[in-house]
């Protein structure tokens, strides 16, 4: 066994107190520093784009290697649940249209 090794500790302690200063800066600036109407307006959209990125890796990669073809089933799916969203907006019916795409694609 090696001796105690404290550099692991250090990137834990140092990605802690990074993650607490960015995020609870906003809370403790809170409205003495005001964003350019246009940065306040693409923040609007951070959480969607997040959302997107995490959904968009899971669809997309298969066993660690990007799969954009029609054996994708997940991809597919997630196509068709894309176009029914975007003719009905209505996000119950975007759930069941793409889960009911992805059971009848893995069914046939």
């Amino acid at each position: 066994m090696s001796g105690f090794d404290p550099y692991p500790w250090f990137a834990i302690a140092a990605i802690a107190v990074a993650t607490l200063l960015t995020r609870a800066s906003f809370l403790w600036l809170g409205d003495r520093v005001a964003f350019p109407p246009r940065v306040a307006r693409a923040l609007r959209y951070a959480p969607a784009c997040a959302l997107a990125a995490i959904v968009a890796q899971d669809v997309a990669v298969r066993g660690g290697v990007v799969t954009l073809s029609h054996d994708n089933l997940r991809l597919v799916a997630t196509l068709v649940a894309a176009a029914w969203c975007a003719w009905r907006r209505d996000l119950l019916g975007t759930i069941l249209v793409g889960m009911g795409a992805y059971t009848l694609l893995r069914v046939l």
